[in-house]
């Protein structure tokens, strides 16, 4: 089950960003319940998918239709006002505006976090702020990672790595955005061959070895591909240089639980328990340690 929170981050120094999670809930529920993959392969890249196993196209009009079934009268005569608006309007910071507020209605009236994302996107490539533009990217990012239809994950990781790559038009030298392309790459099902995307960020670590949210990204990578031996170095990595950072932490221990490794999985499991509060967070993880023990 393995996680990636992609909320909020810390800059380290800079070009040097670990991704950390600002909300613990979210944490754990994708720790507990999050999608399983399973791969194999003798390296260390992703497996491409199999002759057939096309992934069907899904655009955000699609999206925005499916959802706008659920709608009350109330709530889709404003959004049509929302929509409306854009299509009326002629200066660039009226449709910023309302992009924002489309992005607002969608995530905290209709609870759809991926179409916020989308629209902060929109609004952050008029106001072609790099700051946004990634945060926005991040958000599609996460969401991607907490995702287990193909098509939405295609979807998703199609709209973050624009957003990424209009960054870099911006800033050519962010390497966390170059490292967002590559995890769009490895996980959003983009392209039939994922190496092109952890290569990049390989050649990151490779330079840069500090650089912790490339480190992270490799071990999920190593996961997804079945290289656990791989993933484990690549969380010690991390755990190492931040032994606070919780998504490492439960990572790593799920990673060892993957090759039998008990002793090493509870040492982590138990390492993530004192780090929280939540009770049913802290219960989950009781009941792991003692199926494992």
């Amino acid at each position: 089950c393995t996680v990636i929170l992609i909320l909020n981050f810390t800059c380290v120094k800079k070009q040097q960003i670990i991704l950390v999670s600002s909300s613990l809930i979210f944490l754990m529920v994708l720790f507990f319940f999050g999608r399983t993959t399973s791969l194999k392969s003798e390296t260390d890249v992703i497996v491409p998918k199999q002759a057939g196993e096309a992934v069907s196209i899904l655009t955000t009009q699609d999206l925005i239709t499916k959802a706008k079934q659920h709608l009350t009268i109330q709530q889709a005569s404003y959004l049509s006002q929302l929509e409306n608006s854009v299509v009326r309007g002629d200066v660039k910071d009226q449709q910023i505006a309302v992009y924002y507020q489309l992005a607002k209605f969608w995530g905290d009236s209709l609870h759809h976090p991926e179409l916020r994302s989308y629209y902060l996107g929109e609004a952050a490539k008029l106001e072609n702020s790099e700051k946004n533009l990634t945060f926005a990217a991040r958000l599609l990012l996460d969401a991607l990672m907490a995702e287990d239809n193909p098509a939405r994950q295609k979807w998703m990781a199609t709209e973050a790595k624009s957003l990424f790559e209009k960054s870099l038009t911006i800033n050519p030298n962010n390497d966390s955005s170059k490292i967002g392309i590559g995890a769009c790459y490895i996980f959003g099902n983009i392209s039939d061959n994922p190496m092109e995307g952890i290569l990049a960020v390989r050649e990151i670590a490779a330079k840069d070895p500090d650089n912790l949210y490339a480190q992270l990204i490799l071990g999920l990578g190593g996961v997804k591909s079945g290289q656990y031996d791989k993933a484990i170095e690549r969380f010690l990595i991390v755990v190492r240089k931040q032994p606070y950072n919780l998504e490492a932490i439960l990572n790593l221990a799920e990673t060892y639980e993957r090759v039998g490794d008990k002793t090493n999985a509870v040492k982590w499991y138990m390492a993530a328990q004192k780090m929280i509060s939540l009770p049913e967070a802290k219960n989950e993880l009781e009941k792991r340690i003692k199926a494992l023990q």
